[in-house]
């Protein structure tokens, strides 16, 4: 249907041009060549159809005499000129007019077609209507005139009025170079760029204000497309100008400034602070992170190049590196759910290639005509091949242009579950993760990392031939990477823990309490729960010069009889450390322990694998059955145990891994028990050079002690009964409370609470040596000397000297001391006595107990100090009767004069307070002040 100009607009010559078209139809079917010939050899001429508000023109291609036409048509009485149906369509559209109505019809084609073009000066005349004729106006400068058309476009939109399509012969906007698409593209980058606030109300591409509703599209295939994908750049790119901190300060300019100080590409972008200020941006990026990245890399290079236009001859890219991602997948919950979206993870890293050239965008030559194919983009996931020469049409051979071919650098990564993450009873997953550009080498095997990336699945030939066609290996695509270390769980604490931790420290017995809070559960052993405190604080490592390090962490062994709770110590710690590997000599290899070569199953090339000293980098390992390990196992571990590292050289692989790590080992004895009347060294298989890298060596004695063995028996009963499972109270009911020897009125610290404790401490806490006193230590050194020599026991060497140095450091650490004070080397010389006096023979034990009596009696309670000399009259006396009796009595008296000249030997004149302790009556003693004896009651 022929459409017309609705009623607001004036018709000029509408049916006559729709007769001229008639005309030229046909007179084309009737002799093509003739009517080709005409056209051609008429003026075209443009002339407005119609005159409305609109300020755009639309023309039509007419004759010279289109007026003649007008006026033959228009002139036929009664005849009424149709209305615009429609503005949407053109007047040479499909859908052309009826034929003419029968009657006075008039001859197109023939002799006197010619008149059609005949002047009539009556019509040959436009409406007054809409039609300015000043003649003196003067030109708009080019800026008004595109706020005029602006202004004039704005208002058609509101009137809902359209654009005629693109039907007609001739449309003025084809005279532009600009396409509107083009000229909407450009005016968006300038509201982008912050041209001017009259950017902001530019028509952008499609108008996506409404970024959120897809349409029905998966977020994929939305930002895959044009005019989402333009208003996400613009919106990244705006996000990286404008956002401030909370003091105003603009973040993105202070990183992109460091990163160009560094000769960096990477430029770390926290979610969190996306997700504040872009929301829908950060809804899409873990839904399609592969399409979202690259978009938001192009934004940040140009960001980057508005600041320094010249930085792309460093860079030629720029990664936005995501961090902070708020969901944290465990390694062995990845599912097919992941796929293909952005995931954060964390592990250690176990295995590490070389950093390998990548094709990024690759170039062939053809070898028949020497033509260069491409460029073609590589794919992770499969190599892309040209098929055909575009010039000689040959389908090859062809070979990489080596200089014209782009290459990117390429290394994989194994990270494997953090230790302390895996349920007992299941293997540590594994993940293989591909580090791209400058993220290669930015962790080494043993580190604790964060690791953010795509999970991909890719195609694995080795994987298929094992499982089957449809199985598919999958591998992390590596986007941002964070070491982590106690930097992190500190970070993890809340001012109110800070709060407490302060407090904390400000008690007055804070030692005595994290002593009794070591292993609350085991009873007694005093002297191994000091030494695991000490070694869990740890001392301060040094670096003389930046070449020789000495070690801070303190190595502990617990030697002795069975059934002593050595593993249960051990268990504890692993639950109490931040970052602990249990393994056991049986089970533990040298490689196990350290690290191994091992060639890759794919790439067929030798990788370096780390071991259980490597994975506790920066933690504990601890060695269970430390006895029952090799010789040739268990020199391997000595490098580890002093230098902290571990040296490699297998398989052309020469490198040194880090293994700073508290060891604590718990061995058995030759024959199963240990024999007091042997040293150290005779009770144990474990050579000279192993015995004197343990800072702290605590010998477990299994004795026969009536009174403590039933104190023993009601604690473990009253364990049992407190901590049953159906026990809901937590009440020990019917049982009288059990007194810890050493610790009954000191309130032990929660167990979480002490975690963090200790984490506050290693962190925050660097304590200082300026007011040690070295006389002191040196005297001890000396003494100790002297005597290690003279009793054939374990070797005193230099390593004690550092050892009790350690010591002090971390029980100030304990303390929260920036300085060691005397107490501190107190405290330290105490335990190194007592490791060292519970290795000797039990006849030189004695005496040297009574030579070091002023070192040992330290921060001891006077009442601890009576108690131990009062059960050694009372041993003295129950081996008297046996001897001569053959039995042991019931009651046993020991005279009160015997305590009296002990006592006075250790400075004790006045000992009525300790005959009125709970320690003296929990010991089931009396004192009958009449006969002046002292009576245990068995």
């Amino acid at each position: 249907m022929y459409v017309l100009p609705d009623a607001g607009a004036t018709c000029l010559g509408g049916s006559r041009i729709l007769l001229q078209c008639l005309h030229w139809i046909c007179f084309w079917i009737c002799s093509p060549a003739e009517a080709y010939r005409q056209m051609l050899s008429v003026r075209l001429l443009t002339v407005p159809i119609f005159a409305s508000d609109s300020s755009e023109s639309f023309h039509i291609a007419t004759s010279p005499s289109r007026s003649s036409r007008r006026g033959d048509l228009t002139s036929s009485p009664g005849r009424d000129l149709p209305p615009f149906e429609d503005e949407s369509e053109g007047l040479l559209g499909e859908n052309m007019p009826d034929e003419e109505e029968e009657g006075d019809g008039e001859e197109l084609i023939g002799d006197g077609m010619e008149t059609d073009y005949r002047a009539i000066p009556e019509l040959d005349r436009y409406e007054e209507e809409g039609l300015d004729d000043e003649e003196d106006l003067s030109e708009l400068s080019p800026g008004a005139r595109a706020a005029a058309e602006e202004a004039m476009r704005r208002r058609d939109r509101e009137q809902g009025m359209g654009r005629m399509g693109r039907g007609l012969l001739y449309d003025s906007e084809d005279e532009d170079d600009e396409r509107p698409s083009k000229r909407r593209r450009r005016l968006a980058e300038r509201a982008a760029e912050g041209a001017g606030a009259e950017g902001e109300d530019e028509e952008m591409i499609e108008s996506i204000e409404n970024l959120e509703d897809m349409k029905g599209h998966t977020v994929r295939e939305w930002v895959s497309m044009a005019a989402p994908r333009l208003e996400i750049y613009h919106r990244f790119k705006n996000f990286l100008r404008t956002h401030v901190d909370e003091h105003g300060h603009n973040v993105f300019k202070e990183r992109i400034s460091d990163m160009c100080k560094e000769n960096k590409e990477s430029l770390l972008v926290n979610y969190e602070e996306l997700a504040s200020r872009e929301h829908v941006l950060a809804y899409f990026l873990p839904e399609a992170p592969a399409e979202m990245l690259k978009i938001f890399d192009e934004a940040a290079k140009e960001v980057v190049l508005a600041m320094y236009p010249k930085y792309d001859r460093i860079a030629h890219e720029i990664h936005v590196r995501i961090g902070n991602l708020p969901l944290v997948e465990e390694l062995r919950s990845l599912r097919q759910l992941h796929l293909n979206q952005l995931i954060r993870t964390s592990g250690v890293v176990t295995s590490c290639t070389g950093v390998l050239p990548q094709l990024g965008m690759v170039k062939y030559n053809c070898n028949k005509c020497n033509f260069i194919l491409g460029p073609f983009f590589q794919s992770q996931n499969q190599e892309v091949k040209p098929g055909s020469c575009p010039e000689c049409q040959s389908l090859g051979p062809f070979e990489i242009n080596m200089e014209q071919t782009v290459y990117q650098n390429y290394q994989r990564i194994t990270i494997q579950e953090s230790p302390g993450k895996v349920a007992a009873g299941r293997l540590p997953r594994s993940k293989d993760a591909i580090l791209l550009a400058d993220l290669v080498d930015s962790c080494k095997p043993g580190d604790e990392i964060e690791l953010t990336g795509i999970y991909h699945n890719n195609y694995d030939g080795s994987l298929n031939m094992a499982n089957g066609f449809p199985v598919f290996a999958t591998v992390i695509l590596a986007n941002h990477i964070a070491r982590k270390d106690e930097r992190v769980a500190v970070a993890e604490l809340t001012d109110e823990d800070v709060k407490a931790i302060v407090a904390l420290s400000k008690d007055e017995r804070i030692g005595e309490r994290i002593f009794a809070s070591i292993g609350p559960s085991i009873y007694g052993h005093e002297d191994i729960k000091r030494a695991l405190a000490l070694a869990l604080f740890g001392g301060e490592p040094k670096n003389p010069g930046g070449k020789h390090k000495v070690r801070g962490d303190i190595n502990v062994l617990m030697c002795g009889d069975p059934g002593t709770a050595k593993s249960q110590f051990l268990k504890y710690v692993e639950k109490v450390a931040s970052r602990a590997v249990f393994t056991t000599g049986q089970g533990a290899s040298a490689v196990g322990l350290t690290a191994y070569v091992q060639r890759h199953p794919v790439t067929r090339e030798w990788t370096l694998e780390a071991g259980a000293l490597v994975l506790a980098d920066r933690g504990v390992c601890l060695i269970d059955e430390f006895d029952k390990m090799n010789d040739q196992d268990r020199t391997s571990i000595h490098e580890a145990m002093e230098q902290q590292s571990i040296s490699i050289s297998k398989a052309g692989i020469v490198t040194s891994l880090q293994a700073r790590c508290t060891v604590i080992a718990a061995a058995n004895p030759i024959g199963g028990r240990y024999d007091p009347s042997l040293t150290f060294s005779e009770n144990v298989d474990l050579t000279e050079p192993i015995v004197s890298r343990f800072d702290v060596l605590c010998v477990v004695r299994d004795t026969v002690d009536p009174v403590q063995d039933e104190m023993l028996a009601r604690f473990v009963v009253g364990s049992h009964i407190k901590h049953h499972p159906s026990n809901k109270e937590g009440g020990v009911a019917g049982l009288e409370e059990v007194v810890l020897p050493n610790s009954s009125d000191v309130p032990p610290i929660p167990q979480e609470l002490l975690r963090k404790y200790i984490i506050y401490a290693k962190e925050r806490v660097r304590p200082k040596l300026n007011q040690m006193d070295q006389d002191k230590v040196a005297r001890i050194y000396s003494d100790l000397r002297k005597e290690s020599m003279a009793t054939g026991s374990i070797p005193i060497t230099v390593r004690h000297i550092e050892s009790m140095i350690r010591m002090a450091e971390s029980h100030a650490r304990m303390h929260l001391r920036d300085y060691v004070q005397e107490d501190d080397v107190n405290m330290a010389i105490r335990v190194m006595l007592e490791s060292f006096i519970d290795t000797q023979k039990f006849s030189v034990m004695k005496s040297m107990r009574k030579t070091f009596a002023r070192y040992l009696a330290f921060r001891r309670d006077n009442n601890e100090l009576l108690l131990f000399i009062l059960k050694q009259l009372v041993a003295e006396q129950v081996a008297y009767q046996r001897n001569r009796y053959g039995a042991q009595q019931d009651v046993i008296e020991i005279p009160e004069k015997d305590l009296v000249d002990k006592a006075r030997q250790i400075n004790i004149h006045n000992l009525s307070a300790f005959y009125d302790s709970d320690v003296f009556r929990s010991n089931k003693f009396s004192h009958d002040m009449k006969k002046k004896l002292i009576m245990q009651q068995f």
